[in-house]
């Protein structure tokens, strides 16, 4: 009967001691899988330089992004029906593969090429942890593992910086990807030893048509979202049509799902309120984060005068309040049950988190902005484990890999398309309000400067961090006697219009918190359940393993 129980299982509900060891694969995966983009983000200026590739640094992200983002629904489906474990081990063995090429690449072209390739291995490990603690724990009890999860995620984003310097220091950047592999081995035994191999009667048919209908459509639009304002204009021929191309396939992809038996990306499910809300709550969430992430080190480095090394370490009480709210979270909910008003409560403090880095000015000192970051990361990481509980809760057990991702993938797309859009905001207050702060004897020296040589003055990337603007130094020192002055009043425009740059961001960052602040009164509670969660599932599962046993 043992026998046949193992062959036949048909869910992905663990139980027994092997809970544990999946609950310890889950952790190990997250966190390696986290802490490759912040030890690839501190090593890439070395990378660039290496193998000479500026033009396409941003390809490097890019490519791992996309990957990632249009696998994440693919590998939900076919979870649901065939277990985790086959896309775990698919997701380990690719990510893996991925790194030993990204390690031995010698130009930025397979680099990019190999970055794509942990990107899709990198989607099984952005959608499998979360649906994995639904296969553990009943919705009740889901609250504090899904915070131990966000802790995970926050405490690689705080280590991943560190780490990705020293290794880049004394062992070559090649490092940083090799690191990967002995983490990837353990949880790949993990993986293999604890998680069920699930086999039902019930053949999934893969919609074909519509994975093909969404990729063809996605990679135009975060084509466009990643080139906009940086590459091209945003009202550009190249981005116009990229959005045209992107959106007439992804309309398409939409009418093709209504016409599925089984959809990748099921219209039914956005019937359901608590799906739908709590959808939108993740995406507004994830934008607000993203916003503090990206944006936050600039501000530091550029308008309080930071080096790059010390604005990682001011950021690290934001990511400790993150995994604080996270936890404090999660248990909660387990305790309670009840999740509406910690929701209505945690994005509250989001809203003033924002508001208190929308009105930072050239004055703000960097104890200040601590202040301000603990705020924001106590509300973000108190919601995010919140809308992956009731989300869940919402759904029967037999459809949440499908739930889960969908989910998962909508929040990424909010961090794709919020940084390019951020980054517009930024570089075209800078430039039009540094014209006006610029002192009039300035404008009129850098009037009989050559134009290109003038665009090297007032070019962000040369403005932004304390290097470039000793650098920048220099150059005025040319002018005489009263280049130190000169200088002097055009460090303080330079910062006063990055200044203005930040507050229109997280203004319009305030807009999205209060968005999510809204919708939380929308959310509708129900009770989380208990093991009752997965009896259906285990009714079905007993029929199956006797029927198995009877025809033996």
């Amino acid at each position: 009967m043992t026998a046949v129980r193992k062959i036949y299982q048909t869910t992905n509900h663990i139980t027994g001691q092997k809970r544990w060891w999946a609950l310890g694969s889950v952790m190990i995966t997250m966190f390696f899988s986290a802490m490759d983009q912040t030890v690839v983000s501190t090593a890439m200026p070395t990378i660039i330089g290496d193998l000479k590739g500026f033009s396409l640094y941003a390809w490097v992200f890019t490519a791992y992004m996309m990957a990632s983002s249009v696998t994440v629904p693919l590998y939900g489906k076919l979870s649901d029906t065939y277990g985790r474990k086959p896309f775990y081990i698919f997701g380990l063995v690719m990510f893996m593969l991925g790194s030993v090429f990204s390690g031995q690449a010698r130009t930025i072209m397979e680099l990019i090429i190999s970055r794509a390739l942990q990107g899709i291995g990198a989607g099984a490990m952005m959608s499998m942890p979360r649906a994995t603690i639904g296969d553990i724990f009943n919705p009740r009890e889901r609250g504090k593992w899904m915070g131990a999860l966000s802790g995970i995620y926050g405490l690689a984003s705080i280590f991943g910086p560190y780490l990705g310097g020293w290794i880049t220091d004394n062992f070559g950047w090649r490092w940083i990807f090799y690191i990967n592999l002995p983490f990837g081995i353990l949880a790949l035994i993990a993986v293999i030893y604890a998680l069920p191999s699930v086999r039902t009667e019930h053949k999934s048919v893969l919609d074909w048509k519509g994975s093909i209908l969404l990729v063809t459509g996605l990679l135009p639009v975060l084509l466009a979202f990643t080139w906009a304002g940086n590459k091209y204009a945003w009202n550009s021929f190249q981005i116009i049509s990229l959005m045209v191309f992107g959106t007439v396939f992804i309309v398409l992809f939409l009418l093709n799902e209504k016409r599925e038996a089984e959809p990748i990306l099921s219209p039914e499910l956005f019937k359901n309120r608590i799906f739908t809300v709590s959808l939108i709550i993740g995406f507004l969430i994830s934008v607000g984060l993203f916003g503090g992430l990206i944006f936050l080190p600039l501000f530091i480095q550029g308008v309080i005068g930071l080096s790059a090394k010390n604005s990682g370490a001011v950021l690290t009480p934001m990511m400790l309040s993150f995994i604080t709210g996270s936890i404090i979270g999660g248990v909660l909910i387990s305790k309670t049950g009840r999740y509406k008003l910690q929701a209505i409560i945690a994005s509250a403090v989001m809203i003033y988190g924002t508001y208190l880095l929308s009105v930072m000015d050239v004055n703000t000192t960097w104890p200040v902005v601590v202040r301000n970051m603990v705020v924001l990361g106590l509300g973000v990481g108190n919601i995010m484990p919140l809308i992956n509980v009731v989300v869940q809760n919402a759904f029967p057990y037999k459809i949440m890999g499908v739930v889960n991702s969908t989910q998962q993938f909508v929040r990424s797309l909010g961090g794709v398309i919020v940084a390019p859009i951020f980054g517009t905001v930024l570089a075209n207050t800078f430039r039009s309000k540094l014209a006006e702060n610029m002192p009039a004897k300035l404008n009129q020296i850098l009037s009989f400067i050559p134009a290109d040589k003038r665009a090297q003055f007032l070019n962000p990337q040369n403005l932004t961090n304390l290097q470039a603007q000793e650098a920048m130094k220099s150059r005025f020192m040319a002018f005489g006697s009263g280049g130190a002055e000169l200088f002097k009043h055009f460090l303080k425009a330079v910062k006063e219009s990055l200044t203005s740059g930040f507050n229109h961001i997280y203004t319009v960052s305030i807009f999205f918190a209060a968005a999510a602040f809204i919708a939380a009164f929308f959310l509708k509670e129900i009770n989380l359940k208990h093991d009752e969660y997965f009896a259906g599932e285990q009714e079905e599962q007993q029929k199956d393993i006797t029927g198995a046993a009877g025809n033996k």
